[in-house]
């Protein structure tokens, strides 16, 4: 395993492309710059690996990312794009409660890719994941004629239940913990062709979920929780739609930060459409029993009511999409 990565860290600043590699010794390459975690029992090399499970329980969640929908080489390193790709499944297992503990990736690829870019790639995935104390135990190669990469993430509850977006109650508060509209601002700064304000194309690059927050949020009595991936209004109104509630988001706790705002004053867009319809950036959003005394990184964004479900904006339906619909 180890001479098969030693060989392609060798020859990948030539410019040596995966199909000239070869599968299996692309596989090594890659296999070969993984760490582990003790919860790993056996990891890549075999046709399974092992992962221990104290809980006696799994939280599964998966992702597909494809090149030019969710992702441009053009836009982003193959270390960000890496990051990226771990980033939204292990927001996910946080989202229910629980930790990440590790990660399962396939990947097509066409075959003049750079192996360079391959490696980087991995090296993204496997520092975001050690973010979490979590790991890359296996997973899959082939090709394909543009990038894809598939990633299920597993965690642990740690004995816990999880939180789902089905109990929300009447007179909960709505809070988030993360940014919004970031990710977003971003984008849009990188679809007119620009790369500032960099902390905003930083943001859409690279997320940074706050992992846990999803577990804190489970220790705080949430009724409910859901990973802002698609929008705020939108993924609320899953929460809103499971629950059997009314989501009022209040817009004056909901003002946009400020490189959010200079993005919004540069394209002559309203700064605060990013933060309520932009997903990517991964915020956390929970309904808590009223009178939760909340840590400081949790803001009160609405408040929960009694009625058909739906999500308003300071009693007001939303004007707009709510969020990312990848057929819309």
């Amino acid at each position: 395993m180890h001479s098969g990565g030693d060989r392609a860290r060798a020859t990948a600043s030539a410019g040596q492309t995966v199909a000239e590699l070869g599968e299996f010794a692309m596989i090594a390459a890659i296999t070969a710059r993984l760490g582990t975690t003790p919860s790993v029992l056996l990891g890549p090399g075999d046709d399974a690996a092992v992962l221990a499970c104290p809980d006696g329980r799994v939280v599964a969640t998966t992702d597909v990312l494809v090149e030019d929908r969710h992702f441009r080489r053009s836009w982003s390193s193959a270390y960000d794009i890496g990051r990226k790709a771990a980033a939204q499944n292990l927001a996910d297992v946080a989202a229910v409660g629980a930790r990440p503990t590790a990660l399962l990736v396939g990947l097509a690829v066409p075959g003049d890719l750079q192996v360079s870019w391959a490696l980087e790639l991995t090296d993204g995935l496997r520092d975001e994941a050690a973010l979490v104390a979590a790991a890359v135990i296996g997973g899959d190669l082939t090709r394909s004629d543009a990038v894809i990469i598939s990633v299920a993430a597993l965690g642990d509850l740690a004995g816990a239940a999880p939180i789902t977006r089905a109990g929300a109650l009447p007179g909960d508060v709505v809070a988030v913990c993360g940014r919004l509209g970031w990710a977003e601002a971003g984008r849009a700064v990188l679809s007119r062709g620009f790369r500032s304000p960099r902390a905003v194309v930083a943001a859409h690059q690279r997320p940074e979920p706050p992992y846990g927050a999803g577990p804190e949020a489970a220790g705080l009595g949430a009724h409910a929780l859901v990973d802002v991936s698609d929008g705020l209004v939108q993924d609320v109104g899953h929460v809103a739609a499971a629950s059997g509630v009314l989501i009022d988001l209040d817009g004056g706790a909901l003002t946009a930060d400020q490189p959010v705002r200079d993005v919004g004053a540069a394209l002559g867009t309203d700064p605060q459409a990013f933060v309520l319809t932009g997903g990517e950036d991964h915020a956390l959003a929970a309904c808590f029993p009223a009178g939760t005394a909340l840590p400081p990184r949790w803001r009160v964004v609405g408040r929960v009511l009694a009625g058909e479900p739906a999500v308003t904006v300071d009693s007001s339906p939303y004007e707009g999409s709510g969020g990312w619909d990848h057929f819309r």
